[in-house]
């Protein structure tokens, strides 16, 4: 009963002490509690601190470089780089450098012959057929407007233009000059009513002696021939032609 007793009062007197030592220092708090006077303030003008912003070029070496990007070649690349392997192995040079700076010259050569070709051209489309160009001798032909002639046809010296042809071995635009005469010359007796539309048929209509008609349709049929022909006209078939005409404008 005593032992019982003493523990209740053990723990009885424990719980008392801890209370009084929470109130002792709760009041000790209290005490101390500081107001907005004991807070000291720093009335000190603060530095401004700034960056360099050229900082960045500090860590540009490959030491800062943690990925690195890959090339990526396009067509035009592989295809010089082929060349270049192609001309190494063909004229066996040192290395690849020596290759490329081959292949480079070559392409800026090719360029610019490309280039001159391309003047060349379009100078040449702009100018006459006729007339002179600077890299050949100028033509002595006579630059002549065949619809012309054919429009005034009462107006040309076809014997003359017959001859001067001759002259320059055009054998068979002398002929057509031939025809055009004979046209003249069956207009100028009425034989015919000249019309530059009109067709060799037409004009045969138009014929009323049978004997010059005959000798007519065989003209025109060698001036189709000889003219429109894709061929190459011998001197046999021009003189045949020739002498053809001839006769057929004396006759009329």
């Amino acid at each position: 009963m005593n032992k019982w007793f003493f523990l209740v009062f053990f723990f009885a007197c424990f719980h008392v002490l801890g209370q009084d030592s929470l109130v002792v220092e709760t009041i000790e708090i209290e005490k101390t509690r500081y107001s907005e006077k004991d807070i000291l303030m720093d009335s000190s003008a603060a530095e401004e601190r700034t960056f360099n912003s050229s900082f960045k070029e500090n860590y540009q070496d490959n030491d800062f470089v943690y990925e690195q990007k890959v090339n990526e070649t396009n067509w035009w690349e592989r295809f010089k780089e082929w060349l270049a392997d192609f001309f190494r192995r063909l004229f066996n040079f040192s290395d690849d450098t020596v290759s490329m700076q081959f292949v480079e010259i070559l392409i800026k050569v090719l360029a610019v012959l490309l280039l001159i070709f391309v003047i060349y051209l379009i100078v040449k489309s702009i100018m006459n057929g006729e007339g002179q160009w600077i890299f050949g001798k100028s033509s002595d032909k006579k630059v002549i407007n065949y619809e012309e002639i054919e429009k005034n046809i009462h107006l040309i010296d076809f014997e003359k233009l017959i001859k001067d042809t001759l002259k320059s071995g055009e054998k068979r635009l002398s002929i057509r000059y031939y025809y055009l005469w004979l046209l003249k010359k069956m207009a100028e007796k009425n034989i015919i009513e000249w019309d530059v539309e009109k067709t060799n048929t037409d004009y045969l209509y138009e014929i009323q002696n049978p004997a010059f008609k005959s000798k007519f349709e065989y003209v025109s049929y060698l001036y189709d021939y000889i003219w429109y022909g894709e061929f190459d006209l011998d001197e046999e078939t021009f003189l045949k032609a020739k002498t053809a005409f001839e006769n057929t404008i004396q006759s009329i």
